[in-house]
């Protein structure tokens, strides 16, 4: 009988992991799909589908190397749908004698685990996922003494740690250059056309029957006989080889472009399979480079740094900023927003162009890139002042890859300023000018891109002055928007006056618009 049970979580599928380099008949594995991981937000039913796709997979996987498991469907009787419920049962059910985990990313869960461990009569113990390129607080004691996380020095950092695109005794970067940041903010020229994303078409149909037979509340689109998203390391293989092979050449150049033909563009779309385990970060960025290496003729090095730059620079900033900060960070409120999300956010239905192609297209792929998350649906909720629980909520719901460890540091940080300054040196709020500097959405919108006041003015423009205008104590020392305040001042107050009602009649209409 076995005597060690040993939890793996949703986003712990990880094969390489030394759990599984040998079959010890006397250890017994678990996975569950549970209520308490589908109802503490209300998620894209693409995402819960995914979750559990992949889990199946992996306990198939391990079955067949000859491991023990024992698999919690959503709708088995035995289901508690609680994890710590389900674990005292099966302890109790089989006699076991040491419970063992691995560090789980999110706070609510270690908090939870913790809490299990010290309750139950056996022994227990933790062990690391094998998955990041840092410990969880390797980043504080990196910038200890210091004011501000620059994640600059982080990622520099990084790069000389792992020896990533370095030279001279692993010193210098290649180049003599670190960023190329600067370099990857190109338009998608109008006649453009990317090439076709690489898409699954499995049938999911069993799992997406049982979660319509509950009660559990979902958001956005799914075809269940044409699932896109890889669920097991070999496909997420497949989608890291035709990444490297067919978006890698662009993707720099394009990576903050955004259309309303296109949604995936040059993007990899691996966040799913690295943020469940699937795939480590480390292999996909020396896959990558290793492509580079080999094909540098055909790929610059600005579209590689900026790719390796999201893995181990931002990515590991973010988790190092989460275990840092948790969990006053999910109670940060730096503007003290108030105001309820729109009900265009549930559903698409808006006339501002961007954003109904940047929601729409998140509730039928459960994605959106970087850019659309922050300069179209972040910097409307920040410009309108919704409360950041209700964004982090959304955001957390809706993505394919939102896990809170990089989800709420992104939405909450980066996107709404909430956190005063931890994670972004600015608030990123931004007006049409930005929007179609960087996409084709403005074209074809209903409202205005140039004009800040009447019927069918840009409500992104009219709200970017409110914004400021409401919270100059708290921004105009910002050393960074100087020169927004510089500009409002400017402006005669006949002019100050229409813009500032105009916002106003804009926020009493919110849904309306």
């Amino acid at each position: 009988m076995p005597k060690t049970l040993r939890l793996i979580l949703g986003d712990q599928l990880n094969l390489q992991h030394s759990w599984f380099e040998k079959v010890d008949k006397t250890v017994q594995y678990v996975l569950m799909e549970m209520r308490q991981e589908t109802d503490y937000v209300n998620h894209h039913i693409q995402k819960i589908i995914g979750f559990f796709a992949a889990m199946r997979s992996f306990s198939s996987e391990l079955k067949e190397q000859g491991h023990q498991v024992i698999y919690y469907q959503l709708d088995d009787s035995k289901n508690k749908q609680s994890l710590t419920e389900n674990l005292q049962q099966i302890i109790q059910e089989i006699g076991i004698e040491k419970f063992e985990y691995q560090l789980p990313d999110e706070y609510r869960l270690d908090e939870q685990l913790k809490s299990f461990c010290q309750e139950i009569k056996i022994a227990s113990s933790v062990t690391d996922t094998e998955h990041f390129l840092t410990e969880r607080h390797e980043l504080a004691d990196f910038f200890k003494g210091k004011k501000t996380y620059l994640m600059e020095s982080f990622y520099r950092s990084m790069r000389k740690k792992y020896h990533i695109m370095m030279e001279g005794n692993g010193k210098k970067p290649i180049t003599g250059k670190w960023n190329y940041d600067k370099e990857n903010r190109k338009k998608l020229p109008k006649d453009h056309v990317p090439t076709q994303p690489f898409m699954l078409e499995r049938d999911v149909s069993d799992i997406y029957d049982v979660i319509q037979s509950t009660t559990i509340k979902t958001i956005g689109n799914v075809n269940p006989k044409a699932f896109l998203w890889p669920i097991n390391r070999t496909e997420s293989l497949q989608l890291l080889d035709f990444f490297n092979k067919s978006c890698l050449h662009l993707f720099g150049a394009y990576q903050d472009a955004m259309t309303p033909n296109y949604w995936s563009l040059y993007h990899s779309r691996l966040s799913f399979s690295i943020n469940t385990k699937m795939l480590s970060p480390l292999e996909v960025v020396q896959s990558a480079i290793k492509y580079w290496e080999a094909n540098s003729e055909k790929v610059t090095i600005a579209q590689i740094e900026g790719f390796v730059r999201q893995i181990i620079g931002w990515r590991e900033y973010m988790r190092g900023i989460y275990w840092e900060k948790m969990p006053q960070y999910s109670t940060l409120n730096f503007f003290k927003n108030d105001r309820t999300l729109p009900s265009f956010f549930w559903n698409g239905q808006t006339k501002m162009n961007c954003l109904k192609h940047a929601i729409g297209q998140s509730l039928d792929y459960a994605y959106a890139h970087h850019i659309q998350r922050l300069m179209v649906t972040g910097s409307f909720t920040l410009l309108a002042g919704i409360h950041p629980d209700e964004v982090d909520e959304w955001y957390l719901g809706i993505y394919m890859d939102a896990i809170e460890w990089v989800e709420i540091t992104n939405t909450r940080g980066m996107s709404q300023f909430a956190d005063g300054g931890i994670v972004g040196t600015k608030p990123y709020a931004g007006s049409a000018n930005y929007i179609d500097k960087m996409s084709h959405y403005c074209g074809t919108c209903f409202y205005k891109k140039k004009e800040k006041v009447g019927a069918k003015a840009c409500p992104f423009n009219s709200l970017y002055w409110h914004f400021y205008f409401r919270n100059r104590e708290k921004l105009e020392k910002n050393p960074r928007i100087g020169m927004a305040y510089r500009t409002w001042d400017k402006m005669d107050s006949a002019k100050k006056e229409a813009i500032i009602q105009q916002a106003e009649v804009y926020l009493e209409n919110i849904n309306t618009l």
